[in-house]
């Protein structure tokens, strides 16, 4: 089904081949080189610092990004800059708070000059599809799951201080990234979905790090088999393998794709040349994949859906035993073996949403499948979320709508909420299958600390609708009887055109934003001085800590306006002690490390600050919070053994943190780490530091590591943080 290839490889004559058959190879002729370098700016390949064309944020993100643009000297947006609300759109919780940053990001959308796009008109990776995304473009979104590669446009999602960056003209500056080729071969089964695909591809590389920070090139002749919403479905999900970005071959299907919105004169072919030369490459057989089912608590603990199907109970229990060893429970305090009845696995919830399930032919197909049937009136429910309201309009006007709806399906609005654990949350002990994006532990709404437990496995539509077809009993759609053909979708401009506030060019600065009470200034950072002490307030040693566990999703995201009172939530669900340890360490608390710093005979000024272990941070979301809001408690640094993403490091930096790595010392919660010279040595641009470990009032020598800072990062590191590094105005 899938063959990863750990060695240079080439594309010749349609395929990928070893590089040692290719006479004539270059790096140069892969669609990643061309559209790179068109963006960048520096002049130097291996080095680059790129401008996009486009930028994306929605509601928990775009408040943040615009304020510490303004206090950075923001005059107007330079660029299109969509707004969208499909995160806080519920306005469910904080009273006025949801709304009122809506609020204020129309009045910015008039003053800066940028796009507004209202609550539940569309999820933010639809919208820009739909009307941004085109062959050879770049965008940057602050958002992890910003990829619009399966048309031609490399996209990225990060934390919003890259945002910042951009509003302000400057550059994102990376290496030159990896670039991994994909191939797919042969045409997909019937029952077969995107995230069937996708899962296999994210179950084969994520554990293995094979394309982490990697560009993901999909090429073959599968692909010209697949429409162009399968692909999308595709390449959304490419995110979960930790990738950087991705970008598809194009042809006569996103010409028509872009023509049914009205942009088909943004199309053009890209291929990679003959001879393009990769770093790596996976081959996707795609008529042997099957359905597949991601269970908890990762995309990446992929299995077939047939083999938990015919062996639950061996599966399930060893998942409920990870599960309790994650989340720090009881044996038997997380249970998804009691959902085996008579040999079957039944479900309590499905739903299919967002950026990945929402599109509209994963739920015609649905429609297709549940035609006729009837979800049943026990405890399993359908959720069905549209991407956007021209999906929504066209489902109506074609039908599918009321097949879902006869079946016994819920509509529900253009909203990512089930993605991030503000809708649909299942019951305790409830155990939900989702065509959503992620199911890492309590996202999808529980609280196991208060004893509620719940899970998500991720599943595809089609399957989806087969398990609700059958009164949510676990089932595969391979080999299922349904119609799988649908009508052609069908754009209608006067969707967006009648509520969309389109103000890119016409930025007008005697707009006033509007500020709700809950909107506050950013907390001012001290630059970095001759030395620094920090003490650890929390010690993590789980394999992979999520952006999750680091400020969690769901209600939280109310409050991404207020930081400090943000700040509060940070760590809470994975180490409710930090909060309280973290601001003693910062409001005077301070003496042993004072002390430490004493002992190690560090002299002149010192930074005193709070720090983080943790094995692997920094998986999934792009959220800047994660990192913010532990330098809002104080913290300087945060020690791993590596970071999970490169925007989780990036977030780090920007937020004046360190972003240190352990590769041997074993650390305990409340040790001081104390590292002399510190100042001197970024400025330098050090990659090794000589540290002093204290514990028990006794030091000892230790070696931490960073991996390398362009020019600009050690100035925002020296500085403090981005803002500061503008309020110093070095360009």
């Amino acid at each position: 089904m899938l063959k990863i290839y750990d060695q240079k490889m080439c594309f010749a004559n349609g395929t990928l081949v070893p590089a040692a058959e290719c006479n004539d190879s270059s790096a140069k002729r892969t669609m990643a080189y061309s559209v790179l370098s068109a963006h960048n700016t520096s002049g130097d390949d291996s080095a680059l610092r790129v401008k996009f064309d486009a930028m994306a944020s929605h509601d928990i993100t775009y408040v943040g990004i615009i304020q510490s643009a303004r206090a950075s000297g923001l005059e107007k947006f330079p660029m299109p800059y969509v707004l969208t609300n499909c995160h806080n759109s519920l306005c469910a919780v904080g009273g006025t708070i949801n709304e009122d940053d809506h609020v204020f990001g129309l009045s910015a959308a008039k003053k800066y000059g940028g796009i507004y796009v209202p609550a539940n008109q569309a999820v933010i990776h639809s919208y820009m599809r739909e009307m941004f995304a085109a062959p050879g473009k770049m965008i940057l979104g602050s958002d992890s799951h910003t990829r619009y590669g399966a048309l031609g446009t490399m996209a990225v999602g990060e934390g919003g201080p890259e945002l910042v960056k951009q509003l302000l003209g400057r550059t994102y500056d990376i290496a030159y990234p990896r670039v991994i080729a994909v191939e797919l071969k042969g045409k997909v089964r019937k029952g077969v979905g995107p995230q069937d695909v996708a899962l296999a591809l994210i179950g084969a590389t994520f554990k293995s790090g094979f394309v982490k920070n990697a560009v993901l090139e999909f090429v073959g002749e599968g692909i010209a088999a697949l429409p162009v919403e399968y692909r999308n479905g595709i390449d959304v999900m490419t995110t979960e393998s930790t990738c950087l970005s991705s970008v598809w071959m194009t042809d006569d299907k996103v010409r028509d794709y872009l023509s049914a919105y009205g942009r088909g004169e943004e199309f053009r072919r890209i291929a990679p040349g003959e001879g393009a030369l990769y770093d790596g490459a996976v081959v996707i057989e795609l008529d042997k994949v099957e359905p597949m089912i991601a269970l908890p608590f990762h995309p990446s603990n992929v299995v077939p859906l047939a083999e938990l199907i015919a062996h639950p109970r061996e599966i399930l229990e060893e998942t409920e035993e990870n599960g309790c060893k994650l989340l720090g429970l009881k044996p038997g305090a997380f249970r998804l073996t009691d959902k085996i009845v008579d040999g079957k696995i039944v479900v309590s919830q499905g739903v299919i949403a967002g950026c990945a399930g929402g599109t509209y032919d994963n739920l015609a197909v649905a429609a297709n499948i549940l035609k006729g049937k009837a979800v049943g009136t026990g405890a399993f429910n359908l959720t069905v979320y549209p991407g956007s309201q021209p999906t929504n309009l066209a489902l109506v006007r074609n039908g599918y709508i009321a097949s879902l709806i006869e079946s016994g399906a819920v509509l529900k609005p253009c909203f990512c909420g089930p993605c991030f654990g503000a809708g649909d949350v299942p019951c305790n002990n409830g155990f939900s299958i989702r065509h959503t994006t992620r199911n890492f532990e309590r996202r999808e709404g529980s609280k196991p600390a208060e004893g509620q437990v719940a899970s998500v496995a991720l599943m595809d539509a089609r399957s989806i609708a087969a398990t609700a077809a059958n009164g949510g009993v676990l089932t595969s759609a391979l080999g299922l009887d349904f119609e799988e053909n649908i009508a052609p979708f069908e754009y209608d401009s006067a969707v967006y055109a009648s509520r969309v506030y389109n103000g890119f060019g016409k930025a007008d600065s005697s707009v006033e934003l509007v500020y709700g009470p809950n909107i506050t200034d950013i907390p001012a950072s001290e630059p970095l001085k001759d030395n620094l002490a920090v003490k650890l307030c929390s010690v993590i040693n789980d394999p992979v800590t999520t952006t999750d566990e680091l400020i969690p999703s769901g209600e939280t995201s109310s409050y991404r306006s207020n930081p400090l009172r943000l700040a509060e939530f940070a760590l809470s669900r994975k180490d409710p002690g930090y909060v309280g340890r973290s601001k003693e360490v910062r409001d005077g608390g301070n003496a042993d490390v004072k002390a430490a710093a004493e002992l190690c005979g560090v002299k002149g000024e010192l930074t005193v600050g709070s720090a983080v272990f943790a094995v692997k941070p920094g998986d999934g979301s792009a959220r800047e919070q994660a990192a913010s809001c532990q330098r809002f408690l104080g913290g300087s640094a945060n020690i791993a053994r590596e970071y999970a993403t490169k925007r989780y490091r990036s977030n780090l930096i920007n937020w004046g943190m360190l972003p240190l790595i352990s590769r041997d010392t074993e650390f305990e919660l409340g040790d001081i780490v104390v590292i002399p010279g510190v100042r001197t040595a970024v400025e330098s641009g050090a990659k090794e530091f000589a540290a002093k470990l204290v514990r028990g009032g006794e030091a000892r020598d230790i070696t931490l590591y960073m991996d390398a800072l362009t020019d600009t990062e050690k100035r925002i590191v020296l500085d403090g943080c981005l803002i500061n590094y503008y309020k110093f105005d070095r360009k």
